[in-house]
């Protein structure tokens, strides 16, 4: 029952703040660590080597201080006596508000948007922040579709997977999960540099989502925005997600993408530059249609109803394991 308390705390956190931009963030210094190890490690023989160590050591050394500092016995403190179950519960609602970025995500989403309507520069500026490709000669339909695909794919990856791997392992396995997610979007590119150091890195990323990518498309489409359900809509639906999920160079990201796609009715992926490389992506859909404001608040609503019932079906687990 605590537990499902701080998952709550957690999850309300997150609902009302969004990511603590003045506050020390976990992932801010998981950065930091893989940035010094790339930058002493990625070089001269073995690389690859080098990078399963690098991968590996961080996510154990995440898993394991976050098992101590959650679960280490206290002694009572203060007159109130109060110990080990009140830290437990303080701890893991705070690393848990720290693993989730749903409202940061919409929040960025949006201000791409707006951004984009006021200047195409801006826009480009703005969808930046959240995407890794190069966006200096975006159109203003590419920046929104790469804010949109942007939030489909980080629905999964930073609030369906993270409450996937609390279920399963405890606030530890979750901690470890954003681990091995900052690994992935740092160095899990097939890229000149990142090609070998960063190969097992994006294998165990592979690993992780698998089931989180899948699962977040499922919610995606068994909990439309009223007035959509129905059975020739989730016939319709799943049909597309068979067609195109695969059609995509990630073995998880199209999932959601191909997800919201068919809710939305448009088309994703096509050719996009990473680091000056052009990578020729397959399409997700077959509708070109221009994308507009409506389209970025219906695929908000579509997220906020799955993370919703993710968070009940995390919660549930919680309590009956």
């Amino acid at each position: 029952m605590l537990s499902a308390l701080s998952l709550l705390i957690g999850w309300l956190l997150d609902l009302l703040f969004g990511d603590p931009a003045h506050l020390p963030h976990p992932v801010v210094w998981f950065g930091r660590a893989i940035a010094f190890c790339e930058r002493h490690l990625n070089r001269g023989r073995h690389r690859r080597l080098k990078g399963a160590l690098t991968a590996v050591t961080l996510i154990t050394l995440a898993y394991l201080l976050t098992y101590l500092i959650v679960y280490l016995p206290l002694p009572p403190l203060g007159r109130a006596g109060v110990g080990f179950p009140f830290w437990k519960a303080a701890v893991s609602s705070l690393l848990i508000f720290y693993c989730l970025a749903g409202t940061t995500l919409i929040r960025e989403v949006r201000l791409v948007f707006r951004a984009v309507d006021r200047s195409l520069d801006e826009g480009r500026r703005q969808v930046a922040r959240i995407v890794g490709r190069d966006t200096s000669a975006l159109s203003a339909q590419e920046v929104r579709t790469a804010a949109l695909e942007t939030l489909a794919e980080n629905l999964s990856d930073g609030v369906i997977a993270p409450l996937f791997w609390l279920a399963l392992l405890g606030v530890p396995g979750m901690v470890a999960y954003k681990m091995v997610n900052t690994l992935d979007s740092m160095i899990g590119y097939r890229t000149d540099r990142y090609r070998d150091f960063g190969c097992w890195a994006a294998h165990i990323d592979d690993v992780a989502n698998y089931l989180p990518a899948r699962l977040t498309a499922l919610l995606m489409i068994l909990t439309p925005p009223l007035g959509e359900a129905g059975r020739g809509f989730l016939r319709s639906r799943l049909a597309f997600l068979r067609r195109y999920a695969r059609c995509h160079a990630s073995p998880n990201s199209g999932y959601p993408e191909a997800a919201l796609a068919a809710i939305l009715d448009c088309r994703f992926g096509g050719p996009h530059h990473y680091f000056g490389q052009l990578f020729d992506k397959p399409y997700i859909g077959d509708n070109p249609r221009p994308l507009t404001t409506a389209d970025m608040h219906l695929a908000v609503r579509v997220n906020r109803r799955a993370e919703v019932v993710m968070v009940l079906l995390t919660g549930l687990a919680i309590y009956l394991i």
